[in-house]
């Protein structure tokens, strides 16, 4: 899936477990230089957990690289639990891992969910991020639910109605509701159908063209479960209050450099968010790349993350942009 411009793969010099609470323990690694600028990868999902291709981002001879699968992710367990786990308490694991790893301040980077989360973490804690570096952006706002749920059948109606027919016609008007129960049910079996469904619906729509081996991401039927019942749980559990509060808070992180990447054909998260965020945060760079969908694996979207990563790099202070 890796393109030209990823820089080449890499393997972490460290790695070990985080102790969330009495049930979470999340898995973190550490690539590059040990003694490079610190820069921590969130990965989108909620569910996903970090790829292998997510390390490369970043010149690992200047990036000290930080990764972490967080709550009910990746390599982290319990694998796909909803217990304790919210915004506060991933980015609460944020910090617990910056102070485990002795670093006073790194720089963020993070797509689609990661996106979300990065900004929510930064705004809390803006005196740790150094800058932001942020891909497909998505709010959570209303907005972009509804359009997940419902909206995206204008653009893809044979998706959409593979993903609506997976729960009984008389509960298609809430969607959420309806996976929401399969998800969380006893019958095992309808649980992992119902994941596999979702989990389809989202990964055949997040590049412009198609692709098999994108696609192929979610085949465990244990990793489309996580992801798919994180994510409803997101959707349905934890919301920002107001609606639009990443952008109420903007005036917070506003002197952090700021990079957005988004695809121009983005499906998951339209590029209305990008612009939303962008005009709230003029200072911020919107690159909006016009061959590209949602993935950062599209060639157009990964050379616009390493080129904010190049920045960083070559300017030290990437206010010199």
């Amino acid at each position: 899936m890796a393109n030209e411009h990823f820089y080449p793969a890499i393997e972490p010099y460290r790695h070990g477990e985080l102790k969330g609470d009495e049930r979470h323990v999340l898995y973190w690694e550490e690539c590059g230089n040990p003694e490079g600028e610190p820069v921590l990868f969130v990965h989108g999902g909620p569910g996903a957990g970090c790829s292998l291709d997510d390390r490369r981002f970043f010149d690992p001879a200047y990036f000290r690289i930080v990764l972490l699968d967080q709550r009910g992710c990746g390599r982290s367990r319990p694998i796909g639990e909803l217990e304790a786990n919210t915004t506060t308490h991933l980015i609460a694991d944020f910090e617990r891992l910056r102070e485990k790893l002795g670093i006073d301040g790194w720089h963020v980077f993070g797509g689609s969910w990661g996106s979300t989360l990065s900004l929510a973490y930064a705004q809390e804690h803006p005196e740790r991020c150094r800058t932001l570096t942020l891909r497909g952006i998505w709010l959570l706002r209303q907005e972009e639910l509804d359009w997940w749920l419902y909206g995206m059948r204008l653009i893809q109606p044979e998706r959409w109605r593979e993903f609506s027919e997976a729960v009984p016609k008389a509960e298609r008007d809430d969607l959420i509701e309806a996976y929401w129960r399969l998800l969380n049910g006893s019958d095992r079996a309808a649980a992992l159908a119902a994941a596999r469904s979702w989990a389809t619906y989202e990964i055949t729509s997040c590049t412009l063209l198609p692709n098999p081996e994108f696609a192929s991401c979610f085949d465990e039927p244990e990793v489309a479960w996580a992801v798919a019942r994180l994510e409803a749980h997101y959707f349905r559990n934890v919301r920002f209050d107001p609606d639009d509060r990443l952008l109420q808070r903007i005036e917070r992180i506003r002197s952090i450099p700021a990079f957005l990447v988004h695809g121009r054909y983005d499906i998951i998260c339209p590029v209305k968010s990008a612009f939303d965020l962008h005009w709230a945060w003029p200072e911020s760079s919107l690159a909006v790349v016009d061959d590209a969908g949602h993935s950062s694996h599209e060639p157009g979207i990964t050379r616009e993350l390493v080129a904010a990563t190049n920045r960083i790099r070559d300017f030290g202070d990437p206010r010199l942009r």
